[in-house]
């Protein structure tokens, strides 16, 4: 189903594709004119989805992904599909799209990821009284990486901490893609990290290169972000993808 990556490029290759995908998404953070020219890859003046769903499946489970009856997600949610590694490791069907990152997700969530075949989880984003800020952003795919951010901003003690801030790198992939017969949001990449809330807005905290695995196709690639509190709650949660400025 999908093809295992290729042998990894020499080091400072992907050393100088890091540095030239950081300076990317530096142009696009500080409104250089000519990044903002070609797209804006921010979650800037975009309405943030209020419910994030996540689909987990078994890289075993080839049928999971070409199930017909999935459930629609509501209209205005983040959706993020998430393959999680098998016992069998690389012998598993899809086993180059695989992200250990979703082990831990499960684990976050109160799964332990045993037995593993598919599992669906939404989770609301918090009471929308002082309900913190938050923005995602991402640069121009650079070689095999992309420069991606992360800030949070909370104007009230609205929220308990500590907190965790969660940034997916994703492929919307359309249906029929990859024998899909629906449409997915295959996470890709994934930064975690602690992550405290400004009391002003300050752009970026969390800024990162990030690596495009083999077979991800740039333009198809965004990001999905959420911070969590002490109780695991999602708190706030953002989205972006590049889009041609008028």
């Amino acid at each position: 189903m999908f093809s295992p990556p290729c042998r990894t490029r020499p080091h400072l290759s992907k050393l100088i594709a890091m540095g030239l995908a950081v300076l990317s998404l530096g142009m696009l953070a500080s409104g250089s004119v000519q990044a903002q020219a070609v797209a804006n890859c921010s979650s800037d003046g975009r309405k943030p989805p209020g419910l994030l769903v996540e689909r987990f499946m078994s890289a075993e489970c080839t049928t999971c992904w070409s199930e017909t009856t999935l459930p629609r997600s509501p209209r205005g949610a983040a959706t993020l599909d998430w393959v999680a590694p098998s016992p069998t490791g690389e012998d598993a069907p899809m086993a180059a799209v695989a992200r250990p990152d979703a082990l831990e997700r499960l684990q976050a969530l109160g799964h332990n990821g045993d037995d593993l075949r598919e599992w669906e989880h939404r989770s609301a984003v918090g009471a929308r009284g002082h309900r913190p800020r938050l923005r995602v952003a991402h640069g121009l795919a650079v070689g095999d990486h992309i420069g991606a951010s992360l800030a949070f901003h909370a104007p009230a003690p609205s929220a308990q901490g500590p907190f965790t801030a969660w940034l997916a790198l994703a492929e919307w992939l359309p249906a029929g893609t990859e024998g899909s017969p629906v449409a997915r949001v295959l996470v890709r990449n994934v930064l975690t990290a602690p992550i405290d809330a400004q009391p002003a807005q300050k752009w970026p905290q969390l800024w990162r290169p990030m690596n495009v695995p083999e077979g991800a196709q740039p333009q198809r690639l965004g990001v999905v972000g959420w911070v969590s509190d002490a109780r695991g709650q999602v708190i706030a949660l953002a989205q972006a993808r590049c889009r041609a400025r008028p």
